[in-house]
């Protein structure tokens, strides 16, 4: 018996050594000169005025977690991290995508990425109950109908190959990557710059694997449909560029030499401004191009019930 007690002493004593170590050695790290505190030492972490607009990305970030999921899991936000839904109704119309293994293994990665920001965005702002989500084949089939300006036959499924899955993937993480260049500028406290950019910075890199994806492919006949890839891509910007009523700043991954980096390429991989630098868009615009609906007053599309959040319920509450 003795001898038992011993042993435990003993082992207890190790463990409180490995946790001092531990300790300690966490202290040096963050003490390090050359591991710098990424924040000021002085300012505001999280600005009142910040919470209103970082929640409102989390209307952009649900219908990507839902899509993303769905369509290379077979299911969605209700079983990989039920906390997050919040009690939020279903998504419409999600369904398993028919995805080969490279094209399923980036739309799994970007799916869990967007559990992510899901997670950093309500722990750190707080957040609301998922919106009602359209994912339905339907309303994508409405969607490039609207693009190309005609009833496409058969209806586009974004589900039928791995090809229209990407080509429909292409309406979806662009939008939310130029609101947040829209909201960067407007937000004052570091931990909500920090965020912002941390989610801005992934997002862009999903909006350029896509886009890497289908340049690899302009010129491929979209099949059933007599139009190539690039000129999928064409159709969608010019339609968000429609919905949105604020000028040029969506283009497709081929495009004429004066809308090219320094006027000289017709090639398109990164959509961008004169200077190379990304567009940017504000919530109403926002609004305008998920709705479907050209206006942010009015729902539809992804968000048949309007987005959440005091933003974008505020456009609802107009006459």
């Amino acid at each position: 018996m003795k001898m038992v007690h011993a042993f435990s002493a003993s082992n207890v004593f190790k463990f409180v050594f490995i946790i001092l170590a531990s300790i300690e050695q966490h202290a040096v790290v963050k003490s390090n000169p050359l591991c710098p505190s990424e924040y000021p030492k002085f300012g505001v972490p999280i600005y009142k005025g910040d919470i209103d607009m970082l929640q409102f990305a989390e209307n952009l970030e649900h219908l990507e977690a839902d899509f993303f999921l769905w369509s290379s899991l077979g299911y969605g936000l209700d079983k990989i991290a039920p906390e997050l839904v919040m009690g939020g109704p279903p998504p419409i119309g999600a369904q398993k995508a028919n995805l080969d293994f490279l094209t399923e293994n980036i739309i799994r990665e970007f799916a869990f990425q967007e559990v992510g920001h899901l997670r950093a965005l309500k722990t750190t702002v707080g957040g609301f109950p998922r919106p009602l989500l359209n994912l339905s084949a339907e309303n994508f089939a409405n969607i490039f109908n609207e693009a190309f300006g005609y009833e496409l036959v058969p209806p586009f499924d974004p589900y039928r190959n791995s090809l229209s899955y990407m080509l429909a993937s292409y309406v979806v993480p662009y939008v939310g990557l130029v609101g947040y260049v829209g909201t960067n500028p407007k937000l004052i406290g570091y931990v909500s710059k920090r965020l912002l950019v941390g989610l801005m910075g992934v997002e862009a890199g999903q909006d350029a694997v896509i886009r890497e994806y289908l340049y690899e492919r302009a010129a491929k006949v979209v099949h059933p449909y007599n139009h190539t890839v690039a000129e999928f891509t064409i159709r969608i910007s010019e339609l968000r560029n429609r919905l949105a009523r604020c000028g040029i700043k969506d283009e497709g991954i081929i495009v004429p030499p004066f809308l090219g980096a320094e006027n000289r390429t017709e090639s398109n991989v990164l959509s961008a401004d004169y200077n190379s630098l990304s567009y940017s868009r504000t919530p109403p615009e926002i609004l305008r191009i998920v709705y479907g609906t050209g206006s942010e007053c009015v729902p539809g599309g992804f968000f048949p019930k309007g987005g959440n959040g005091r933003i974008a319920r505020q456009f609802l509450d107009k006459p």
